[in-house]
């Protein structure tokens, strides 16, 4: 009877096997919820603007869900360590909610289903899918660290309309501006996410390129890329630009801008205005429609 109190304390405070439901909510929160629905619409759309069927879209749809979630979960586990050190709340695996050996099953069986699912879009197009979420997985295994962790997010994303068109019959490589316009989107995606982490990732000894450059150099950088992106989707593609493709650059360059000047007031405005030019430039990708297919291999 002595001994009883501590115990109970504890039990209250971490339960020692949360419930199924628990675990599940946790999981959920785990994959990085926001991204991981964001690419996972954005790709399906660009397969349904590009001309493949409700079928293909469905099945795009659910091979990047599945990359999508084993990247998150592979990254909240690989971080548990690091996120407890940081104090950053919000992330089940370091807080206890899901074991780290949960979250390690579900990321690789995520990867597992993830083989098939691109591969069913054919061996060109898997292969080049599977070859983005190898890039995001080797991002959480350590390149994160290193100078060139700009290199998995340039990849991950610039194959998405190389996966879209592959899938389509006879298989038209994507075009050239296509490819480069997602693979800048990607590097802008890399500086905006990690920005609001620099203290800590340096704190943690996490010295990627943007730890490397600072917060205020990535707060200036920012935009390049991703106005850089939206330059290629209106003046790299087919026909001369319209007044929709001029207006959105001139969208693009307004918002930038904005969050540039507010960025000194407000540390989460240059991140709210690079999310808002993504947000252009993927109007702008989904506009091209079947333009983004260049001709098939050998034509």
């Amino acid at each position: 009877m002595t001994t009883s109190g501590p115990p109970r304390r504890d039990r209250a405070r971490r339960p020692p096997g949360p419930p199924a439901l628990r675990v599940l909510r946790g999981l959920l929160r785990a994959c990085h919820p926001g991204p991981t629905a964001a690419v996972t619409t954005l790709t399906t759309a660009l397969a349904a603007a590009s001309g493949r069927g409700a079928a293909d879209c469905a099945l795009v749809a659910a091979a990047v869900l599945a990359g999508q979630l084993s990247i998150g979960w592979c990254n909240d586990a690989v971080d548990a360590g690091r996120d407890r050190a940081a104090g950053r709340s919000g992330k089940p695996v370091a807080d206890g909610t899901v074991g780290t050996r949960t979250a390690w099953t579900a990321a690789l069986t995520a990867l597992a289903a993830c083989v098939p699912l691109s591969l069913a879009s054919g061996a060109a197009a898997g292969t080049v899918h599977l070859a983005g979420v190898a890039a995001a997985w080797a991002y959480d295994l350590g390149l994160k660290a290193t100078r060139v962790s700009w290199a998995p997010y340039a990849v991950g994303f610039g194959v998405l309309p190389a996966f879209v068109t592959l899938g389509l019959p006879h298989s038209p490589w994507p075009a050239w501006w296509a490819v480069l316009a997602a693979a800048l989107l990607g590097c802008g995606a890399h500086l905006a996410n990690v920005l609001p982490d620099i203290p800590a990732d340096l704190a943690t000894g996490v010295r990627g390129w943007p730890q490397r450059l600072g917060p205020g150099r990535v707060r200036a950088l920012i935009p390049v890329p991703l106005l850089a992106g939206a330059c290629l989707l209106v003046l790299a593609a087919p026909g001369p630009p319209g007044p929709a493709g001029w207006a959105a650059l001139a969208a693009a360059g307004a918002l930038a801008g904005g969050g540039l000047l507010l960025g000194r007031r407000s540390p989460r405005a240059p991140f709210v205005a690079a999310v808002a030019v993504a947000g252009v430039a993927v109007l702008l990708l989904l506009a091209q429609g079947t333009a983004i297919t260049a001709s098939p291999p050998g034509a």
